[in-house]
């Protein structure tokens, strides 16, 4: 038997992540904010960063202007700016992306799923949806994000947010939220590829590696075919029952991916290092091909298909990945920092107010997205804004 060694210093970099010098918190906005064309929209931009970093517990607008101003006005001001005000979202994480690629991320770019329960039915995009994680069909929005990884630390650069047919095809509502007429119902998979093709017109990253998880997407095999036609290498989490093709003589029926590898002893054993955790861990394996290419054509790309071997025999995730000539030890290690993106969400939705946005409408979700993520970013790389003292903090600077 074979053992080798996984971590995340192959995927990411062979140091762990560490905060960047101190940087002022206008510095920073003044770079990431600048493509908005008004000065009262880039104070106000820098109000919301600072206060999304200054304010405990909840962020909504009223306790994100209470902890910068005693102005009774700015908490409207904040409202108007992040709901109402015209600057474009797109501009903004595309300088977001400009920053954390100045920090040399790593080769991996992580695809998570921001789930955000909502009351009522009137927030833009809410909907019924079973949400793994907790077992439970939550009424919420849903946003994919895309992250890039920073030695141990992973950082938000774009997001889409999933918009069902009971939002895209109906008038009033688009009318209402105002979601523009462009934006049509997409299924999961091309959310996710749309992400990807946004992050690699904006990034000079032709061999990063897509890391994602799709266990739940009925069509999963339209992603991987359009990551195949880009020539974008990927991991990615597949359903159980996605038929695929044994490679090899005599192996010419389709079987489901699970059935396939149930049947594969964990012959591989491999040391894996998350974080200061290391733990062997044995894997099932087999070279495979995807159903459904044209008849008479040849034989399709070879891909691995993987699971963890779980001691208890509990099923664990079935990953599929076009890095099919790479050890177990390189493509575990990529599939390891799926676990730091759901992280980085949950720390977005506990201390930076992924969860608190007010407002209805399409423009102000994803303008407070950028502001989230910007928030998140700086006090990663750039340790916490110091708030104002209460008999200095009369306004907005």
């Amino acid at each position: 038997m074979r053992t080798t060694q996984a971590g995340t210093s192959s995927a990411s970099g062979d140091v762990a992540y560490a905060r960047t010098p101190a940087l002022p918190l206008d510095l920073f906005s003044g770079t990431i904010f600048k493509s908005l064309r008004r000065t009262d929209q880039r104070k106000w931009a820098h109000a919301y960063l600072k206060g999304l970093l200054v304010t405990p517990g909840k962020k909504s607008v009223r306790r994100l202007a209470t902890a910068i101003s005693r102005d009774p006005s700015v908490a409207q001001s904040l409202r108007q700016f992040v709901s109402l005000s015209p600057w474009d979202f797109d501009e903004v994480m595309e300088e977001l992306t400009h920053w954390v690629a100045g920090r040399r991320p790593g080769p991996v770019w992580s695809i998570g799923r921001a789930v955000l329960p909502k009351r009522g039915d009137r927030s833009v995009g809410v909907h019924r949806y079973f949400d793994r994680s907790s077992g439970r069909t939550l009424n919420c929005q849903l946003g994919l994000g895309s992250f890039w990884c920073v030695g141990d630390a992973q950082f938000p650069v774009d997001w889409c947010l999933h918009l069902s047919t009971t939002w895209t095809q109906d008038p009033a509502r688009r009318r209402e939220a105002r979601i523009p007429d462009g934006e049509q119902y997409r299924p999961m998979w091309a959310d996710a590829l749309r992400l990807v093709d946004r992050l690699a017109a904006r990034s000079d990253s032709p061999s990063s590696v897509v890391l994602v998880d799709m266990s739940d997407e009925p069509d999963v095999g339209y992603l991987l075919r359009g990551l195949a036609r880009r020539h974008r290498d990927f991991v990615v989490a597949v359903p159980p029952y996605l038929a695929v093709l044994a490679a090899g003589e005599g192996a010419s029926a389709p079987v489901s991916a699970k059935s396939l590898l149930s049947g594969q002893s964990p012959d591989s054993a491999v040391v894996l290092s998350l974080g200061k955790e290391r733990r062997p861990a044995r894997f099932q394996t087999s070279l495979v091909r995807l159903t459904g290419g044209p008849p008479g054509r040849a034989p399709g790309p070879l891909y691995r298909l993987y699971t963890e071997a779980d001691p208890t025999g509990a099923p664990g995730p079935l990953w599929l990945t076009s890095l099919a000539h790479h050890t177990l030890a390189e493509v575990s290690s990529i599939t390891a920092l799926h676990a730091g993106t759901a992280e980085a969400i949950g720390s977005m939705r506990r201390d930076f107010g992924l969860l608190d946005f007010e407002g209805r409408s399409f423009p102000g979700w994803y303008h407070h997205m950028a502001l989230v993520s910007a928030a998140y970013t700086y006090q990663r790389l750039h340790g916490s804004a110091a708030a104002p003292p209460p008999d200095t903090a009369q306004r907005v600077p």
